[in-house]
């Protein structure tokens, strides 16, 4: 198996080189930057390429943006993501290219050296290799916008003029209703987005947290 490499860090960068190599795989190019790893794509050809999703010269998503090029220029090319967080935003974006050669791992799975070099040949391959806790946030960000999905369009109306900072009576009176209705819209809303009510937790706060999250 042949494989590049593309991490800003140097020191994980060549720890990465010779855990792989120690274990029969050719790194064919390690890179620090986005641009340098589609060029060492196009040159090496690789079975798969380990891509951090975070790369100069913005450090936030140039890593993905590569990979998403990747994919349609050498779809028989895998794609691993090598993240340190799971960033379900990012994430949809990459799978929107479909689930086949594609897996997203955490970077502390690196302790299992086995572990990860298996989901490497999984993804080489053409099939999927996800990190738990990738799959339970993705999860989770599905349910939720399902959860948005079931709002009606008033209710919907209600959030957004919440998630601007209005006040109850301030939203009755942009929509023309009374704050008596706005307060029924809220108590649908809280109950749809699984909010009840808590001493610790500002539900009014966490339903304009769902709807932004869902708007990114």
């Amino acid at each position: 198996m042949r494989v590049v490499i593309a991490e800003d860090s140097a020191i994980l960068r060549d720890g990465l080189v010779q855990l792989l190599e120690l274990r029969g795989v050719k790194v064919a190019a390690a890179v620090g930057d986005a641009e340098s790893l589609l060029t060492a794509v196009e040159e090496h050809r690789p079975d798969a390429a380990v891509i951090d999703i975070r790369l100069p010269p913005g450090h936030t998503d140039e890593g993905l943006r590569a990979a998403v090029e990747l994919r349609r220029k050498h779809p028989a090319t895998g794609v691993l993501i090598f993240s340190q967080y799971v960033e379900t935003a990012y994430a949809d974006r990459l799978f929107g290219t479909g689930f086949a050669g594609v897996g997203y791992l955490l970077k502390e799975r690196v302790v299992d050296i086995g572990e990860f070099v298996a989901a490497l040949e999984r993804v080489a391959a053409g099939g999927t290799a996800l990190d738990p806790d990738v799959v339970s946030q993705l999860f989770g960000a599905s349910r939720r916008a399902r959860a948005l999905d079931s709002l009606t369009p008033r209710e919907r109306e209600v959030l957004s003029l919440m998630a601007q900072g209005r006040t109850n009576q301030s939203i009755a009176a942009a929509l023309t209703v009374s704050e008596r209705a706005v307060e029924k819209h809220i108590a649908h809303i809280f109950g749809k987005l699984d909010l009840p009510p808590s001493e610790t937790d500002h539900r009014r706060v966490l339903a304009v947290l769902r709807y932004l999250e869902a708007a990114r």
